[in-house]
């Protein structure tokens, strides 16, 4: 059965600002921001699945808010909407959240649910789903960066089951996005213990046997400052031309395609096999054992992983490869890159001015500490397994949400009695 459709705004509070954008022109800037205050809502907030992420938050002073900023403010249980950039985007504020308020930027819309006529999860399901996703880009104007209005928004029509069924569906939804988190956390334990392992080996240089191995000129004897122009067999990246896209065909990856651990093959375009084989001769075809880091754009740096079985695809330049040599573990040249002093050597190096980026000449000429390869392989020994247990983690929480997707438009649109 169909569910009767309402426009999004007559199920917001009926109060002043329950359906709001961001603020106008200079009312909030970077140079508002300070160290403590009440948190502003961006985009890199909306990018954490149900909930909006307190990572990388940055804040204003209660005196700012006073003046400029009082009709933008949204608080736990309000949907928060992109308006402009990533469309499609759309979190909650979880209720019970170490804040109880916030601003929302000049690129996001928020709004205020009235629990009484519908429920803020369902809805937040609902601008999930691919079709509302759709919905949205097609309002999308395209002069300059994407954005739709806050118009748009309050007229979008969307399902009215009873409130019961919302929540029932809602319930269902949200069981597998709880499994999901539960798995994200255990990644975050395992990603943190690693961390330490490589910091106590590596940093502070407590190794297997480090008390039988002299310390000369603060490095361990026999280790060597090496560059990854050295221990490297090749550093490359992907096509620095993109050939068209194709309906059916042969994967092209981008840095968007990338995760913590891997690439997410589901949602790249396609190119011709002619196009492929030729990149694939021009080495822009990951092997196992290559290592892949982000080299451009916003996410320059934020992902480094290991390429650990055959992939049936080719990458754009966004991407660089780093294929170890016979002198280095992969997996030992992977915690070195991860490491944060490492990564943010990396990030200085970065180049360009409308869209950073590293350029392959920086990547070879960084130093890294290279230790003799009895402790690489037994660092191997001791971390494959954890890195491993990450891998699986990811390729679950996949299988989760690729089910949880195939669910949700079967009970948005009552196919599915609950």
């Amino acid at each position: 059965m169909r569910w009767p459709n309402a426009k999004l705004e007559s199920l917001a509070l009926d109060v002043p600002y329950a359906v709001v954008g961001g603020p106008f022109g200079s009312k909030l800037t970077v140079r508002d921001y300070v160290e403590d205050g009440i948190p502003v809502i961006r985009g890199s907030n909306l990018n954490n699945g149900r909930f909006i992420s307190f990572d990388d938050v940055v804040f204003v002073t209660e005196d700012k808010v006073r003046t400029d900023l009082f009709g933008n403010l949204a608080g736990p249980g309000d949907l928060v909407f992109t308006q402009r950039g990533t469309l499609g985007q759309v979190a909650l504020i979880p209720e019970g959240g170490p804040f109880d308020q916030f601003v929302v930027s000049q690129s996001q819309m928020k709004m205020t649910v009235d629990s009484a006529k519908s429920d803020s999860l369902f809805l937040y399901y609902y601008f999930s789903s691919q079709e509302a996703i759709d919905r949205i880009l097609s309002y999308t104007s395209s002069s300059g960066v994407p954005h739709i209005n806050l118009t748009v928004l309050r007229n979008f029509e969307v399902p009215v089951p009873p409130i019961s069924v919302q929540r029932r569906i809602a319930s269902i939804l949200s069981a597998y996005d709880e499994l999901i988190e539960n798995n994200r956390r255990r990644i975050r334990l395992l990603e943190e213990a690693a961390r330490l392992l490589y910091r106590e080996w590596f940093v502070h240089f407590r190794f297997p046997g480090h008390e039988h191995v002299k310390i000369i000129d603060g490095v361990p004897e026999r280790w060597e400052r090496k560059t990854l122009g050295e221990v490297c067999e090749k550093i490359t990246d992907g096509a620095h031309k993109s050939p068209p896209s194709v309906e059916n065909g042969k994967l092209m990856a981008s840095v968007k395609d990338m995760h913590e651990w891997g690439l997410n093959l589901q949602n790249c375009r396609h190119i011709s096999p002619i196009h492929f084989n030729e990149l694939v001769r021009n080495d822009c075809q990951p092997l196992p054992n290559d290592i892949l880091v982000a080299k451009d754009g916003a996410n320059l740096n934020k992902h480094t992983f290991l390429v650990v079985e055959p992939v049936d695809a080719v990458l754009l330049s966004s991407i660089a490869i780093l294929r170890p040599g016979n002198s280095v573990e992969p997996e030992f040249l992977l915690a070195q890159l991860r490491d944060e002093s490492v990564s943010r050597r990396i990030k200085q190096s970065k180049s360009g001015v409308a869209i950073p980026r590293i350029v392959l000449r920086d990547f070879r000429i960084l130093t890294i500490l290279l230790p003799s390869m009895q402790i690489q392989k037994e660092w191997k020994r001791c971390i494959a397994p954890v890195h491993g247990q990450c891998r699986k983690l990811i390729e679950v929480n996949n299988k989760l949400r690729a089910a949880r997707d195939l669910l949700l438009p079967r009970l948005m649109n009552g196919e599915i009695v609950v």
